[in-house]
């Protein structure tokens, strides 16, 4: 599993729909309104610069359809590559390039620099708050500017588990659930183990923590109704 888009893959292993295929689904407008911040960022980096290179730390070709009309418009100025601990195939070339590699490796893309650095959903996942340190090393590192979404714990719906109030469960209590019963984007986990590995890779962060990681950062949240729905570090 690639440290994320997992929310897709994590679907297709249960067997279930991806809600971003579905421009109407609540899923895709709330990634396309993120999306205005970021096609801001990237437009003042093109009029300051004339090009835009962006480093999207664990996405998706897939994922930046949600742009495409701005993209396709830019797309002699615009260049992404992708990292995944997986391989990943890209269709429009011209846009982007998949490379594999961790987003939590200290030697990642070494000496290489990039305009912009972009990670949705990402964070949450690469495992302890000892790696999380690594990611923001990285995105300090890589990048000039950069946009890292992340859901927000004190949110009281988890968005991967589909549970209210998953995420406030003891850890063991969480991974005998999963163990015993179907969830989210999740299948049944029959291995104990197996259960366990996707409760420890997907840890939300409060605004507090993401501070902690990205002290540079500016800290903005998407909201849903009266709550923080996910939280926006940007700089």
């Amino acid at each position: 599993m690639t440290d994320t888009d997992t929310d897709v893959i994590e679907l297709a292993a249960a067997g279930r729909t991806d809600p971003y295929t579905n421009r109407n689904s609540r899923e895709s407008r709330f990634r396309a309104n993120r999306f205005k911040l970021i096609q801001e960022i990237m437009q003042s980096i093109l009029r300051a610069k004339g090009s835009c290179s962006v480093l999207d730390l664990g996405g998706t070709e897939k994922y930046w359809d949600i742009g495409s009309e701005f993209i396709e418009g830019n797309a002699d100025r615009l260049h992404f590559t992708l990292v995944n601990t997986d391989p990943i195939d890209v269709k429009k070339t011209h846009l982007f390039k998949a490379i594999e590699g961790s987003a939590t490796d200290p030697n990642l893309l070494q000496g290489q620099h990039f305009d912009f650095v972009h990670s949705n959903s990402v964070v949450e996942h690469v495992g302890q708050f000892t790696d999380m340190k690594l990611f923001a090393a990285n995105v300090h590192r890589l990048g000039e500017r950069y946009y890292v979404q992340t859901p927000n714990y004190w949110f009281p719906y988890e968005p991967h588990f589909r549970f209210v109030g998953f995420q406030y469960l003891p850890e063991r209590l969480r991974i005998e659930m999963l163990h015993r019963l179907k969830l989210g984007f999740f299948s049944r986990q029959r291995d104990w183990n197996d259960a366990a590995w996707l409760v420890r890779h997907h840890r939300l962060l409060s605004a507090a923590q993401m501070k902690k990681l990205l002290p540079d950062a500016e800290i903005k949240f998407e909201k849903f109704l009266f709550f923080n729905k996910s939280i926006i570090a940007v700089r």
